[in-house]
């Protein structure tokens, strides 16, 4: 068995080159009220290869090989813009996504009242 390690290595480059772009790890944003939020996550790829060869009395020659990849996405945060400012909620820490929910309230509260002031 002819193992082509240099194919599959350019295989699996291809394959991280494809997903590890830009718009993988900073996601489409978008509008929450007056907000323009950015997802942010990280992406973590691995991957491995291996071959052998060997002789037994029993069973003569043997050959095996084999390869494999894996990808992994966690979210990290959020870039939010509103007007000139600028801010990064994190999920990463336990008061992170917390932040997010606590904001909502006072969100919906000040778009309440542009509305009826309009």
């Amino acid at each position: 068995m002819d193992i082509n390690f240099e194919s599959m290595l350019q295989r699996l480059t291809e394959f991280i080159q494809k997903e590890a772009k830009t718009e993988t790890v900073v996601g489409e944003p978008f509008q929450l009220g007056g907000f323009t939020c950015v997802p942010v996550i990280r992406l973590g790829v691995g991957f491995g290869s291996g071959g052998g060869s060997g002789d037994s009395v029993k069973t003569g020659k043997g050959e095996g090989g084999g390869g494999g990849a894996g990808l992994g996405i966690d979210p990290v945060g959020f870039l939010v813009t509103k007007d000139d400012e600028i801010s990064f909620i994190s999920t990463q820490q336990n008061k992170g996504l917390s932040a997010i929910f606590e904001k909502v309230p006072d969100l919906i509260e000040k778009l309440m009242k542009k509305k009826e002031a309009v």
